[in-house]
Formats: C-alpha cells, structure tokens, sequence
C-alpha cells in the first residue's frame, strides 16, 4: 500500500503521482523526494489525518559495503584540498554511499517506525509510491515555505560532543550560510534575505550541530522557481556550489540518489511545505537498502577526522537500522568497499 508519513501526518489513498514540481502549487497534499540528481517524485494523497506511524515487519539488513572504503574517502579530501588551494572551491562535501542486502519479508514501514523510536528528527519522513521507498530521519531543513516566506536552516559542523566542535567547523557554516543567502536571493524580494540565527548549536541523538538560518520573502514564482534556484542543498554541495559538484562528480563513485536531495512535504491548500535536506537516510533500491554519510572538506580538514565523521554520522542510524547496540566504529561492522 502507497503512503507517507510526516510531521505526525499519515497520508494513504494515492490519487496523483507525478515528477512534475508545478503540481505542488496546484492542490491537495503532497509528498516530496528529489534526488540529489534532479529527479522528483511528487505523490498526492486523498486521506491526511493524524496517526501514530505505521508499523510494518522488519529484519536486518546484510552486511555493509561502501561506496568509498577509508583509504579512497581520505585520498578524496585531499584532491578537494588540492583544489581548494589551487582556488577551484573553498569548501565541498564528499559523500559515500553504503549498501546491505535487504531481506525480502522488510517494509520500509517497519523500518521508518524504528527511525521515530530509535532516532527521532524533526524532518523526518516515510514515504512508500510505485517505484520508491524511503525513510528518513533528517535533522537539516532545506526549504519551508508559508505563503512568501520561505526559509532554510543549513547544517555544518558536526560532533559527538560539544567539546568536539573547531573553529574549521565555524568557518564552513559560515561559507555555507553565504552560498544560501546568494542561492534565496535568486527568488527573493530585494533586502529580504537575512540571517536570524548564526552557528546555533543543536543536539541530536548521538552527535551535536552548528545550525543556521536564512529567511526571505519570494518576490515571485513557486516551488520549481524556488527549487531551481537553491538545488542541490548548499550544505552537501560546497563553495562555489558549481565548482564543487563538477569536482564531486569525479571523485564520488555512484549517484547519491534521495541522499543529499529534499524528502518532505507540501500542502498546496494551505501554501505550505517543509522539505529537508536528505541525510539520515535511508532508500530501497533493487534488493538493497541504501544509506548515504559524508563531511564538508575545507583546507583545514584532517583526512581521518573526516573519514571518522561520516562513521559518526552514520553509525547510530545503522545501529537502528540492524537493531543492535554495536559502537561507532563502522569498520568493525564490515563496511568494506564495493
């Protein structure tokens, strides 16, 4: 059965499923997935009410693999080095993507009730259309929208504690809070793009972030304007944005799919929609189940620490996912490379 859940949310009854953006300012309620390659899925739903998320069978996941292993993840961050000294970009996010067998009796509904017990986010979404499942358990906004006002809390600077956090992470935020600003400023009234919240910190279950936020009023269009205008995410790109994924694209060895796209929701009735940046998540694809973990890279970026931080960034979600208390260490759980 077709669904999606948000925002505690239960929407069934699929009545409209489309890749067109310009139906999300048509009517109805709408779940959102855009791959980090441009690719939307937009479903409409006849039935939106409050629930519980649904339950569903799940089972473990096979054994890890990884798209980038540690030796070829560290290699990457310094080619990103060398370009940044060479003047290419200041800052781009390399990301690897990890694989496991998917056991055929698995729902994407169970595992998406394990995310909100086990890993709650507040963007967090389960969404399951004719050709894709997702569920994800985001903490980044990437765009909500009410009316005009239109707004985006990018991440940058990660931790397993407070004490953990640099003055390199203050630095990307801050270039990354830039390149949203230029990228709202595309679509937004003349002086209405402004900076309520700078390098805030937030907790999350098993890390903490520097969040920011970026809000204007839209001087026309609607949401394809507006997602032209901003995508991908600044904050899984990097500076120049299209400097940085024309060098992505040569060092990172398959799509990144949902991971590092939007996944959330529009009410078109309403004018309103929150649609995350697509971390902490995870994808069915092919008899795989997908999840997707990176750092932003800039000069001062140590190669281990980086390859240390997507292990961190995944390794509670995979903890969930295997329903198991095993430690951070991903290496110790076979995330061997493809």
């Amino acid at each position: 059965m077709s669904f999606a859940y948000a925002g505690g949310l239960l929407a069934t009854g699929l009545v409209d499923l489309t890749n067109d953006l310009g139906a999300l300012d048509s009517q109805g309620w709408w779940a959102v997935v855009v791959t980090y390659e441009g690719k939307a899925t937009c479903a409409r739903f006849e039935s939106v009410r409050p629930a519980e998320h649904p339950g569903g069978v799940w089972a473990r996941p096979g054994e890890w693999s990884s798209s980038l292993d540690e030796a070829a993840y560290m290699a990457g961050v310094e080619r990103i080095r060398s370009a940044i000294a060479d003047g290419v970009v200041y800052q781009a996010n390399l990301c690897r993507v990890l694989s496991a067998e998917l056991p055929g009796e698995s729902s994407i509904a169970g595992l998406g009730a394990r995310l909100a017990t086990g890993n709650p986010a507040p963007y967090s979404m389960t969404m399951k259309v004719p050709g894709l499942e997702v569920a994800c358990a985001s903490p980044e906004l990437y765009l909500s929208r009410d009316g005009d006002v239109v707004e985006s809390r990018p991440i940058k600077g990660t931790a397993k504690t407070v004490d953990g956090l640099t003055a390199k992470d203050d630095a990307e935020n801050v270039m990354i809070v830039d390149l949203v600003r230029n990228d709202l400023g595309r679509v937004a009234e003349v002086g209405s793009v402004e900076v309520p919240g700078l390098c805030e910190l937030e907790e999350h279950p098993g890390l903490v972030h520097l969040v920011s936020t970026v809000r204007a009023r839209m001087a026309g269009g609607g949401w394809p304007e507006l997602i032209a205008a901003t995508f991908p995410p600044g904050s899984v790109t990097g500076a120049p944005k299209a400097s940085a994924l024309d060098l992505l694209e040569v060092l990172e060895p398959v799509p990144r799919g949902p991971y590092c796209g939007a996944i959330g929701w529009v009410d078109a009735d309403a004018g309103r929609g929150a649609l995350a940046v697509g971390i902490r998540s995870f994808w069915a694809e092919n008899g795989l189940l997908r999840f997707g973990t990176g750092a932003g890279i800039t000069w001062g970026s140590d190669p281990l620490r980086e390859w240390r931080e997507t292990e961190l960034k995944a390794a509670r979600l995979l903890e969930v996912a295997s329903g198991d208390g095993a430690g951070p260490d991903l290496a110790e759980r076979g995330t061997r490379r493809s």
